[in-house]
């Protein structure tokens, strides 16, 4: 297939061996590493945590001898609780470079990527590790996403040291704002992916260590209503009751939930309505703020339509203004041809290490899915096996350190070799 003759085809298994028993070798290493970097609060919004953790990251990735860009992000803008635009700093993102020698014209690009902070603020009372057991890491990000990035890195290192080093091209991109949706590093995800064959994202394999194939899309919206405040019971009747129309507005977007056999998969959950004060006073203001997952580009259609039209009308009646924040941040992820060979691909290299992957579909979102939307293929949960992520109780199965490092390496000179 490749061109190889037996001869060759004998030297590459035996560097095929060479290559993993060198990550098995790093197994101690790589949990010191994972344990130093989640006993750092890098929650999205602690940038001095998020800084704290750059710098290991950057002395760590740049010994591979790519040099690391480190980039500003566009600030934060938000819906404060009285319905104005508030906006706030994000950390940095960090970009590193590794091209193929220059006599390899023609080599694959890979961009590799996943986000470095967590969902842990910095007074989240989970905050340091704990071995449980020989094979279990309890810790803030241990598995989502601080196994990930040190299995990217594993895998790399191992790449670097081989016969593939000066066959592939690779870009790293690791971000700090991934867990609210990744509003200031997207264009960056975007622009990579104009750059590249192929992506590989490290978010937390399924707990049975297969993939996560296809993904939903997901939105995060806030509606704001503002009406007229007025004394609750001499002058109700000159008031315009905020807190009842986005009730009326709410009970109307959650009536998608039951569209399930127009719309199977789709579902809108809110989970804030802010507003009102005193009950003797009508209410001038009022808040939802609320998620919305769909399966197909035609759902998100569906939704983006059917805001419109709640707005539309909130905005028809008198004394009453709407405004709508937030849009579908990630679109849903299909499995494409690509994509399809690319996790095939990955099958085939797992039986190499006696593993037997699947994938499956799932709700969630993750960077993979801006990647897809901007035509790049990719697999997004080469991470670490783990369970209870997202929680006080996060997990992470240590033997799965050394398992995805060797996956993503054999991976990698496959892409190599192609």
């Amino acid at each position: 297939m490749h061109g190889f003759s037996d001869n060759d085809s004998m030297d590459s298994a035996q560097q095929h061996q060479d290559m993993l028993r060198w990550i098995d070798a790093q197994h101690d290493r790589m949990i010191d590493a994972v344990t130093a970097l989640a006993n750092i609060n890098s929650g999205t919004m602690n940038l001095a945590g998020l800084a704290a953790v750059a710098l290991q990251l950057k002395e760590r990735f740049e010994a591979l001898g790519a040099p690391c860009e480190e980039i500003d992000l566009p600030l934060l803008v938000e819906i404060d609780a009285r319905g104005n635009e508030s906006t706030s700093k994000l950390g940095q993102a960090l970009r590193f470079h590794k091209q193929p020698h220059r006599h390899q014209p023609g080599a694959p690009r890979v961009f590799l990527c996943i986000h470095y902070d967590t969902v842990y603020s910095g007074d989240h009372p989970f905050q340091k590790c704990e071995k449980l057991d020989a094979n279990t890491l309890r810790g803030p990000g241990v598995t989502d996403a601080k196994g990930g990035i040190i299995i990217m890195l594993t895998a790399l290192e191992a790449i670097e040291r081989s016969p593939w080093r000066e066959r592939i091209a690779w870009e790293v991109l690791l971000n700090p704002d991934e867990e609210i949706g990744t509003p200031g590093s997207a264009h960056l995800l975007s622009e990579a992916a104009s750059r590249h064959d192929i992506g590989l994202l490290f978010e937390p394999a399924l707990e049975t260590g297969g993939f996560a194939a296809p993904r939903k899309g997901s939105g995060n919206f806030t509606l704001i209503v503002r009406g007229k405040a007025a004394h609750a019971g001499r002058y109700f009747d000159q008031g315009r009751n905020a807190m009842h129309l986005i009730a009326k507005a709410v009970v109307e977007l959650a009536a998608v939930n039951g569209m399930k056999i127009e719309h199977p998969g789709l579902t809108l959950n809110v989970g804030k309505i802010e507003g009102g004060g005193p009950v003797n006073i009508v209410p001038d203001l009022a808040i939802a703020r609320f998620n919305c997952r769909v399966a197909t580009a035609q759902q998100q259609a569906f939704i983006e339509q059917k805001l419109e039209a709640v707005l539309a009308d909130i905005n028809g009646q008198d004394g009453f203004q709407a405004q709508l924040h937030g849009a579908f941040h990630s679109p849903p992820k299909p499995i494409d041809a690509k994509t399809l060979s690319l996790l095939e691909s990955l099958r085939d290299s797992g039986k190499l290490l006696n593993l037997n992957l699947d994938w499956q579909p799932t709700g969630g979102v993750c960077d993979g899915n801006k990647l897809a939307a901007a035509g790049l293929a990719n697999v997004d949960t080469l991470g670490p096996r783990g369970h209870s992520i997202h929680s006080e109780n996060e997990t992470l199965h240590l033997d799965s350190l050394t398992e995805r490092a060797k996956l993503t390496a054999l991976l990698l000179a496959r892409i190599a070799k192609a």
